[in-house]
């Protein structure tokens, strides 16, 4: 089994040596992880991850090799303790669109609030069912595994319908890996129209024409010249949302990422989720640690940069247009301010988004994003590239 986990890993790419595989296999013999899955996985990953842009595929790896470890190994008798998330499944709630479409919702951003309020001062007990208080498997605006047009999601791993329009619970959002190995060079060969050249910097690469007619002048004394070496001048700002609705969608924006960050040489990178607000972040694991105020971001980079949006824009459209109304936080200000401040920080700016075209006029967050950017908003195709990358040179 050992052997077929050092394989996959080398598949997938991590650059694991042989030696940190023996490493492994001794730290073993010393009983290290003392036959448990969860302190094999921390051995393991300690061992053979050098680099942490690696913990992903890592974890991809381990999930499939050791599929179903944790419940293996029999006991006598019929005694099992269930897991409490299984129990939990067991509650959810499952409609039928006819039913779906009976349920309202309460009637806008402020009167969910304000009945959240009242329901966390009124409720004493736990509630399954029904259709007002928080609770699991109902049709109340507040809870779990139930179901709502428009509603507060409180103790759910994941989203089921999509319609959440405030998350109460931490999630946790990974990296997108910038190793990722594109199925086809066209996505860079699009990105390679945005580039610009100039020599910058010593003389260094050989002037050939200018030796030539150099020497000619001077009566065949050979008069070398030379002249800075050319680099790509482009500056390339790429925002990128993460979590949620996007995870459909990470393969695309992984490939779109490394392609971005291999053309261009100035070139920087934030995360956000779902709308751009008061901060963003570097890394996805310490996103709830190291924020970075979006003040200091527009501050940092100037109108030279090129703005590069990422994201489906699909979500409640009070996440832009109400303070507060961000879904994992209390925002002071709606999204749409600080869209705002960024088109205007950034006059060659473009939005990249990998929901199928036909299917943006359907959700009504994807045309307000659409119209802030000025219909600068393309589809994450090759197609929708191309438009995007003659946009921004266009414009600059």
């Amino acid at each position: 089994m050992f052997v077929n986990f050092f394989l996959a890993l080398k598949q997938a790419k991590v650059p694991v040596s042989l030696k940190e595989y023996l490493t492994l296999l001794e730290a073993m013999q010393a009983n290290l992880a003392e036959f448990e899955v969860e302190k094999f996985y921390y051995l393991s990953r300690a061992t053979l991850v050098k680099d942490e842009r690696n913990i992903d595929k890592f974890d991809r790896v381990f999930g499939t090799v050791f599929k179903g470890l944790e419940g293996s190994g029999g006991a006598e008798g019929i005694e099992a303790d269930i897991p409490e998330e299984w129990l939990r499944k067991l509650a959810e709630k499952h409609l039928s669109p006819e039913e779906m479409e009976q349920i309202k919702a309460l009637g806008g951003w402020e009167k969910l609030m304000e009945t959240l309020k009242e329901r966390l001062k009124e409720q004493k007990e736990r509630h399954q069912g029904g259709s007002k208080w928080i609770g699991t498997a109902g049709t109340s605006p507040f809870g779990a595994y139930g179901y709502n047009p428009e509603g507060v999601r409180i103790g759910q791993d994941k989203s089921r319908h999509r319609r959440a329009v405030k998350v109460w619970d931490k999630r946790e959002f990974k990296n997108f890996d910038d190793q990722v190995e594109l199925g086809t060079r066209n996505i860079k060969i699009a990105l390679r129209r945005l580039r610009k050249f100039a020599r910058e910097g010593a003389a260094v690469e050989l002037d050939l024409p200018d030796t030539i007619r150099s020497t000619a002048h001077h009566g065949g004394l050979l008069d070398i010249k030379m002249v800075p070496e050319r680099h790509n001048t482009v500056k390339v700002l790429l925002l990128l949302d993460v979590g949620g609705s996007m995870d459909d969608y990470v393969k695309l924006a992984e490939e779109l990422f490394s392609a971005a960050k291999a053309e261009f040489k100035h070139f920087e990178h934030y995360y956000f989720h779902n709308c751009p607000y008061d901060f963003m972040w570097k890394d996805n694991r310490r996103r709830h640690d190291e924020k970075i105020p979006t003040w200091d971001i527009l501050r940092t980079y100037g109108a030279d940069w090129k703005l590069v949006l990422v994201g489906d824009a699909s979500m409640s459209p009070y996440e832009i247009l109400y303070p507060g109304a961000a879904v994992e936080y209390w925002n002071e200000e709606p999204g749409s301010q600080w869209m705002q401040r960024l088109v205007d920080t950034f006059p060659r700016a473009a939005w990249i988004n990998p929901v199928a075209p036909h299917s943006w006029k359907h959700t009504q967050s994807i045309g307000i994003l659409q119209q802030m950017m000025g219909g600068r908003m393309f589809p994450l195709t090759l197609e929708g590239l191309d438009g995007a990358m003659q946009c921004l040179n266009r414009r600059g």
